[in-house]
């Protein structure tokens, strides 16, 4: 797997803080886990610094700038997935994506689950907390033109029912909870051992591969179309969903001696994935 870039890095790490900043001294170090040069992670700051994806405090250190903090709010709460859900009645939020252009608006789409139904239309199930309303507000706060009308669908006929909950690659989605469940638990045995061995190359081996593989996991998470009981098996989802929660306290353990040491206030796995979302969505 790739090292991550310095600008992902960089937004991954901070996202971590929940409001607190890091410094510098933290942030490089951390680059040179991952095989990246200091003055590859200073350039990468100060043009997050000039997006305002990135905002400097009193003291120096880096904190997540206003230009992030949509995104951040999202990705953050994948540990929360199941509290965004509410009872399906068979309704679905539309979006006219005629004329979208492609960045932040298709962007928004992805992350909140919309598949093309057509080239206006963008479908997903009206199952999230807030209805309508919630789900427009959301999608434009990260990114959807305001004037992109949202609004909600009901009573199908059959061949267009069948079409729209047809949207989504099931199967993929059941098979990726499986595989990334099955890896979460052989790398949590891995960071168990080197947490005992208490050697420096094995603790910085399991920092790279907890930040890695709990980037991956919480990306997929966080782009998870959350589609309802009767289209999908919420089982399968919680379980991952809890698997990753277990990951994430492992990770912790492996990076609090690191965050420690260079003054950054640790308070969960440096793998939130800001960034990688953002990339990836």
């Amino acid at each position: 797997m790739p090292a991550p870039s310095p600008r992902s890095l960089a937004l991954d790490l901070i996202s971590t803080l929940r409001g607190e900043s890091m410094p510098v001294g933290a942030l490089v170090a951390a680059a040179a886990l991952f095989g990246i040069p200091e003055n590859g992670m200073r350039v990468a700051i100060a043009r997050l610094l000039a997006a305002e994806a990135l905002a400097r405090d009193e003291r120096g250190r880096y904190r997540l700038g206003p230009a992030a903090a949509p995104l951040n709010q999202h990705v953050v709460s994948w540990r929360r997935l199941e509290e965004r859900l509410a009872r399906w009645d068979g309704g679905w939020v539309a979006v006219q994506r005629a004329g979208l252009a492609r960045g932040p608006g298709e962007r928004a789409l992805r992350l909140l689950g919309f598949a093309p139904f057509s080239r206006e239309l963008a479908l997903r199930p009206d199952n999230l907390r807030g209805g309508v309303a919630g789900v427009r507000a959301e999608l434009h706060a990260l990114g959807l033109p305001a004037e992109a009308p949202v609004f909600g669908l009901r009573d199908f006929d059959p061949d267009t029912e069948a079409r729209a909950r047809g949207l989504w690659d099931v199967a993929a989605l059941r098979s990726g909870y499986t595989r990334s469940r099955l890896a979460l638990a052989r790398s949590e045995a891995r960071l168990a051992r080197a947490s005992e061995a208490r050697s420096e190359p094995e603790a910085n081996a399991a920092m790279v591969e907890s930040f890695r593989l709990g980037g991956r996991v919480i990306r997929e998470l966080v782009h998870d179309p959350l589609l309802p009981e009767p289209l999908l098996p919420a089982a399968e989802r919680r379980a991952l969903l809890g698997a990753m929660r277990r990951y994430d306290r492992a990770g912790r353990r492996i990076w609090a001696g690191f965050m420690a040491r260079h003054g950054a206030p640790h308070t969960a796995l440096p793998a939130d994935g800001l960034a990688a979302a953002a990339s990836g969505a």
